[in-house]
């Protein structure tokens, strides 16, 4: 009898200890809008959606490529662009690797491959597959992958859910306008400037803070025409459907891919919420076999991880550039990972490198014998090498690389060179100085561990954030009022205005009391001596 007891106690434990790992699965309905056509930044938004998922959410997304990160619960509807399009992308995309980085060079970039972009968002959401959506629109929250496509905010307006942001970068002063972010401009210093956290800028540099951030609004206001247009070709402009500006004042959230810790230190509004470093997995998915053998290798001297991202190909880079950069490679004792599109047309062979088409790289950086990451110097691969202490020599060619790349060598944690001006002995002399000297290696350490200090872990902030917003509606009530003031009145303009008024008003009562005493004061004195003058003649007659 004792022991069909103990069975059954065993039996309800067992069940018991299940029921607390099942998954629920009558979650939220999640729909996440992922059109920017850059594998980099689809990694991040796919990585918000991922914890969403595996949390028991019934989690759609609408992408344009077949993304690397994913889950089984998750209904990936891919809307690719038109071969010709993106064939005209790739041609933009690599000529930037062959100009110098410059400002007459960016707004081409702006107006170039930029547009094809927007264009290429745009496309997707009047695809059947996608405008198929709003026949069943039961969705409880809409994630949208931001970059530069305002206009898609329509789709949550349509589906009638509260709307939040990803944004693969840290933030700017386009994410903080949707949610009233403090700009701060005299200690916030744009993406593209190198301030340690907690400096101050000098002078100059607040000048160019201010110049920078100037420049980037002349381009979002004409980018504005566009996003307007957009919006009233995909969406009804009768007046029974909000409009893009009202839509810009309805944003619930903006997840952005930094951390504090990196700077700068600034205020946050509780709308802004930091996931720096969400792609990077809590525990490394075990690498392919060929890699994990060519690492394992590697316990003597180590190993390099070289990769210039996902949008840039090895075809893109000057063909004497790149026997450079083998002849560097070839000649080091440590092995080297080098991600290379084409495989039959290499720049080398060597028994020390192995080229892969694709890679995981935040698997491969957190492999104890990586000793250097050669980077383009883009945001996730910068939070990746962070997190798992990997010196940097960056090869920056684009957008915020530039910038990205001035905090690597600023911060001491690598170097850098411009890949369109390489040479051999450069690149070697730098290379082996990162090898070589112990200092960049401790210093990245010491900083992974001040990245990864949190609360909360990048993927339980997310998931906290968005479950909130969802829970709550949208959470209207954590919305600041920046969001619905205009310039004068955020900067406060119409009430010193007012004071000015006030001033001026009491200066002029104040003057005119001034002038009336005086003369009456004048008067006097005057009545004075002319009685004074009439006794004294008087005095004189007698």
């Amino acid at each position: 009898m004792e022991r069909s007891k103990l069975s059954l106690i065993c039996v309800f434990a067992v069940i018991a200890s299940l029921s607390l790992q099942i998954t629920p699965t009558n979650g939220a309905n999640i729909l996440g809008i992922f059109t920017s056509h850059s594998p980099s930044h689809l990694i991040v938004h796919m990585s918000v959606v991922k914890v969403l998922a595996e949390r028991g959410h019934n989690v759609t997304v609408v992408v344009t490529q077949k993304p690397k990160v994913t889950h089984k619960d998750i209904n990936v509807i891919v809307i690719p662009p038109k071969p010709d399009v993106e064939e005209k992308l790739n041609r933009e995309v690599s000529g930037m690797a062959l100009k110098k980085n410059s400002l007459i060079n960016t707004v081409s970039n702006f107006f170039g491959s930029l547009s094809l972009l927007i264009d290429m968002q745009r496309d997707a959401l009047q695809d059947a597959r996608f405008t198929a959506l709003y026949d069943n629109p039961q969705y409880d929250l809409v994630i949208i992958g931001f970059f530069f496509n305002n206009f898609q905010l329509g789709a949550a307006a349509k589906f009638k859910a509260p709307v939040a942001i990803s944004w693969s970068g840290p933030s700017i002063s386009m994410t903080d306008n949707f949610i009233g972010n403090p700009l701060e401009v005299s200690y916030v210093p744009n993406m593209n400037m190198a301030i340690k956290a907690g400096e101050k800028m000098t002078l100059l540099q607040r000048i160019q803070n201010i110049f920078m951030n100037g420049f980037f609004d002349m381009i979002m206001t004409a980018m504005d025409f566009k996003m307007r247009a957009f919006y009233n070709e995909l969406f009804p402009n009768d007046g029974s459907f909000p409009t893009l500006k009202e839509m810009m004042k309805n944003i619930s959230l903006v997840l952005v891919n930094g951390h504090f810790s990196e700077g700068p230190i600034r205020p946050n509004v509780p709308a802004l919420v930091e996931v720096g470093g969400i792609q990077v997995k809590d525990k490394p998915d075990p690498l392919p076999k060929d890699i994990a053998d060519f690492l394992d290798g590697a316990k003597e001297h180590g190993a390099i991880l070289f990769s210039l991202g996902s949008n840039l190909k090895g075809s893109s880079i000057k063909p004497e550039t790149a026997t450079y950069i083998f002849n560097v490679l070839s000649k080091l004792k440590q092995k080297v990972i080098w991600k290379w599109e084409d495989l039959k047309n290499t720049p080398g062979k060597s028994a020390n490198i192995l080229y892969k088409k694709w890679m995981p790289q935040d698997d491969i950086l957190a492999h104890p014998n990586i000793r250097l990451f050669i980077t383009h110097a883009g945001k996730g691969g910068v939070a990746e090498a962070q997190y798992h202490g990997v010196p940097m020599m960056a090869l920056p060619v684009f957008a915020d690389q530039h910038g990205n790349a001035d905090k690597i060598v600023k911060s001491g944690y690598g170097k850098q060179l411009e890949l369109l001006t390489l040479t051999e002995d450069k690149l070697r002399e730098n290379v082996l100085e990162l090898l070589n000297n112990p200092m960049y290696r401790k210093n990245v350490q010491e900083f992974s561990k001040l990245y990864r200090d949190r609360p909360l872990s990048a993927r339980e902030n997310a998931a906290f954030w968005l479950e909130y917003v969802i829970r709550h509606h949208g959470a209207a009530h954590m919305q600041s009022p920046l969001v619905h003031m205009n310039f004068i009145e955020s900067n406060n303009l119409d009430v010193y205005a007012v004071l000015l008024a006030v001033f001026y008003v009491l200066y002029r009562i104040f003057r005119l009391m001034l002038c009336f005493a005086c003369k009456k004061l004048l008067k006097k004195n005057c009545s004075g001596a002319a009685s004074k003058d009439k006794s004294k003649k008087k005095v004189k007659k007698q």
